[in-house]
């Protein structure tokens, strides 16, 4: 008997000692066992709807088999964005220019720590929503090929060897070295041939020699694959070969799957799958069941978007097959394991990162260097800088100067603190005048005085305009909120908030009205936009009438107005989604003058003029209205002319000029040899070291 008791204390300790102890109810659920077991597991447990809602970006729980709701929506381009606070550093073709992969691989090991705290942090609170995963769909690895493309700055620039090598590292730290878990997922995007233009991404169809494919647009994300293990692969919106690359039988099919043998998980870029039977994009399906059938079949796991609901459909349609579906929801779950999201907290490594290693001085610092080494001298005629410390009037000009958002880049997070290049002139000059003029806008060479001041709201002698809101969007029964407005209309409910106390964050319109008076003889300018769609009236009359996309980009309406005349203007908006946003401003417009600017320049040391461009002009499909621009992407490489103006102004004073140019591309700067300029000219740095 005593035998065997001991026999089985001793199996018992053994038990323990393996970690076998546990019992599991599944098991999928128990970590002891191989991936492919617990995958095989969970996918017999699964329900033919269950398994379609873990197939989209918004992963649906499954509370029956312990699944929590899961979005694999996260980006950290430059930082861990879109999350709040965050170590935000130089944008992405910043970052190439400072051609150090070590340093490279060390900026991301620093943005998977603050992923894992943030993750941690967002677990604590029970929030799973988009943007608290391990998930990242960094980096994009798009060959910067048109330096006109708006999204060229979230690239590694032109070249495919410095992409491959700064693609590599940002992967590897991403992802981590255990031998058991993956720090967080890593994805190679957009595959392939993605290089603009934005405008019409949802239609366009890429064109590329069989030879440029391989030796310009492929080498990164094969790489990446091979040598950096990325676990995700994002397929782009455009067409290649016409066929929608989500859906493409040669990318992939023949190439990512069959010849390089991925086994990771693929994404759609973000409702791409909508483009296959849209109409007025790539229109190659006739439903959204044959698209998402068609999507899964040639490979794409995970949609980013909704379309993949009608997979039950098409299973009932026989347009695909279940184990079609299997194959495809397999790389999805294999996510799951890999990056321990149902395992025990104990057995994953970074489950203790605490939330204050976010935005920590060290990493600041990094951010810093990083910044340091991003920057280039591109001249320095007669030798003007270093400028002397001892000076003692400087004036700083331009667009940038004093604009911090400008210096977060796009897909960015959100610094503690931002210095801007007006503040640090400031800040290393504290005995020195800093004289300071915005001097113009990036783009815009108008001058706009306000009319506001010359308003009385409706049916009232107060100053302003009158605005009612409706806790509906038919302006029926008494508004909910009624109040004057004097300082000008901008109104949104985004990021959580109200249009104002007392109304609904849905469903809501908006009524504003007033009495302009005209001070003048000339022309008045009305610019409006509006989420959803506007009218403006004048007088009784619509003169401005704005649905859907193009109610978002701004747009003037011009009329001759006569001193001392009254005009009626009322400005109406239904909120249709879930968000609300809408802008009126009635202003003078004219054309900027520089002399009176340039006149108090007399007595200054030297002239820095900070310009270029801002992610507010050049990014991802962007409703911008400005010369030049169009869908995010420049029309030209040109520094704009309002620019070009100022900076002749500046120099037909004599003093010296440092031109510091802030972009995120390329801009032409041969009428402007004459001006000593210090910057990071992004996209070109290449070919810049090359000429230095």
């Amino acid at each position: 008997m005593k035998n065997t008791l001991w026999y089985i204390s001793l199996l018992f300790f053994f038990i323990t000692l393996s970690g076998c102890g546990d019992t599991y109810e599944y098991p999928f659920q128990d970590p002891a066992l191989p991936v492919e077991e617990r995958i095989e597991n969970l996918l017999s447990l699964l329900e033919p709807e269950e398994k379609v809602g873990l197939m989209m970006n918004s992963s649906k729980a499954v509370p029956r088999l312990g699944i929590p709701a899961y979005d694999w929506w996260n980006e950290a381009l430059h930082g861990v964005a879109r999350a709040g606070l965050a170590t935000v550093f130089p944008q992405a073709i910043g970052m190439a220019a400072t051609w150090n992969e070590p340093g490279h691989l060390e900026t991301f090991e620093i943005i998977s720590d603050e992923a894992c705290a943030k993750y941690n942090q967002s677990l604590r609170e029970e929030d799973r929503g988009r943007y608290r995963g391990l998930t990242f769909w960094t980096p994009n690895i798009n060959i910067f090929r048109d330096p006109r493309w708006g999204r060229g700055q979230e690239t590694y620039g032109e070249d495919p060897h410095l992409t491959t090598r700064l693609g590599i590292a940002a992967v590897k730290g991403l992802q981590g070295n255990d031998p058991t878990y993956y720090k967080t997922h890593a994805c190679a995007k957009h595959y392939a041939v993605h290089s603009g233009p934005e405008w019409n991404r949802h239609s366009y169809n890429a064109i590329a020699s069989g030879r440029d494919l391989w030796e310009t647009y492929l080498p990164a994300f094969k790489a990446l694959i091979h040598e950096a293990d990325v676990r995700e692969v994002m397929c782009a919106y455009n067409a290649y070969d016409g066929q929608p690359c989500c859906g493409s039988d040669l990318l992939m099919l023949d190439i990512l799957r069959n010849r390089w043998g991925f086994k990771g998980m693929v994404v759609s870029d973000c409702w791409a799958i909508n483009d296959f039977y849209y109409d007025t994009h790539h229109g190659t399906h006739d439903s959204p069941e044959s698209a998402a059938a068609d999507a899964v079949i040639h490979s794409t796991d995970l949609e980013c978007g909704s379309v993949y609901e009608n997979l039950v459909k098409a299973l009932q349609d026989g347009l695909i097959t279940q184990e079609q579906v299997d194959t495809s929801l397999r790389h999805v779950l294999r996510g799951w394991f890999e990056l321990g999201m149902l395992d025990p907290d104990n057995l994953v490594p970074w489950s203790d990162l605490p939330y204050s290693i976010v935005d920590s001085p060290k990493h600041r610092e990094q951010a810093l260097k990083v910044a340091r080494e991003s920057m280039t001298l591109l001249k320095n005629k007669d030798n003007v800088l270093p400028l002397n410390k001892e000076l003692k009037r400087i004036a700083v000009i331009g667009p940038n100067a004093a604009d911090s958002v400008m210096l977060w880049g796009n897909y960015n997070g959100t610094p503690s603190a931002t210095v801007t290049i007006l503040d640090g002139i400031r800040h290393k000059l504290p005995d020195a005048e800093v004289i300071y003029d915005k001097g113009c806008d990036l783009v815009d060479p108008w001058v706009r005085t306000s009319l506001y001041d010359h308003f009385k709201a409706a049916n009232s002698d107060e100053k302003g305009l009158k605005v009612e809101f409706y806790n509906n969007n038919e302006f029926e029964g008494a508004p909910a909120v009624t109040l004057v407005n004097n300082v000008g209309i901008s109104y949104n409910n985004l990021g959580g908030t109200v249009l104002a106390p007392g109304v609904n964050m849905e469903n809501t319109s908006t009524r504003i009205a007033g009495t302009l008076e005209t001070p003048y003889t000339g022309e008045v300018v009305f610019s409006a936009k509006a989420s959803d769609g506007y009218r403006l009236f004048v007088d009784g009359k619509e003169v401005l009438a704005r649905q859907g996309r193009e109610a978002a980009i701004p747009t003037e309406y011009i009329i001759r107005a006569e001193q001392g005349k009254k005009y009626d203007i009322r400005f109406e908006h239904r909120q249709t989604g879930n968000l609300a946003n809408m802008e009126l401003s009635v202003f003078r417009k004219e054309l900027i003058e520089f002399s009176a600017l340039t006149a108090g320049f007399k007595e200054v040391d030297a002239i820095i003029y900070v310009g270029g461009l801002s992610p507010a002009l050049e990014g991802e499909e962007m409703p911008v209205n400005a010369e030049g621009f169009k869908g995010g992407d420049k029309v030209s490489i040109d520094l704009p002319k309002a620019q070009r103006d100022l900076l002749a102004a500046l120099r037909g004073t004599g003093k010296p000029v440092v031109f510091v140019l802030c972009t995120g591309s390329s801009l032409a700067l041969e009428q402007d040899e004459k001006i000593t300029m210090r910057c990071s000219v992004p996209g070109m740095a290449g070919k810049l070291r090359e000429r230095l």
